[in-house]
């Protein structure tokens, strides 16, 4: 590596500022993973298919095998590593435990990540290609099983969690409405 192709980039991985020197070319995959040993999200098929990878992204899901660690730069990165606060888990981490969201766990890093951006989205009034009125003056569409299934569609499990996941989705869902 010449450095032309070379900079030092300081990315944010929650919460602490890391500078690694990374080639330009090179994917945040490989920037956390390969260069500040972050290893929460999951090399999958590395082609963006999967969703093994998803980080977050300022409060966006990423599929970070697709995305160069450069187009991050000044950006807040969030890994499933950093979803527990205070040493306790985040409430989707709780709700995969405890409804078994999770098989081999391979994909459970980006459905983790996947699924705390999606409920954001939800939030936010973003519909899905489900969601019956996708008119600006709508209501919020209500978070089902099927809304919950297209939202994490680019999220794969090869051990077919699936119904464990769409519930642990629905539960925490449910549960942040009632205490906020």
């Amino acid at each position: 590596m010449t450095n032309e192709t070379c900079s030092e980039i300081p990315l944010r991985v929650n919460g602490l500022t890391h500078s690694p020197h990374v080639d330009n070319r090179r994917t945040l995959l490989d920037a956390l993973r390969e260069g500040i040993a972050h290893t929460g999200p999951m090399k999958g098929c590395d082609r963006g298919q999967c969703g093994a990878c998803t980080v977050l992204v300022d409060g966006r899901r990423v599929v970070s095998c697709l995305t160069l660690a450069v187009a991050a730069d000044g950006s807040g990165i969030t890994t499933v590593e950093g979803l527990a606060q205070d040493g306790e888990l985040h409430p989707l981490q709780q709700a995969f435990v405890q409804l078994d969201g999770f098989r081999c766990w391979y994909c459970t890093p980006g459905q983790l990540c996947s699924a705390v951006g999606m409920l954001a989205e939800h939030s936010a009034g973003w519909p899905s290609a489900v969601t019956a009125d996708v008119s600006p003056e709508a209501p919020i569409a209500e978070l089902d099983s099927e809304e919950v299934r297209e939202r994490l569609s680019g999220n794969l499990c090869r051990c077919g969690a699936y119904p464990s996941i769409v519930r642990s989705v629905l539960e925490t869902a449910s549960r942040t409405e009632a205490a906020g």
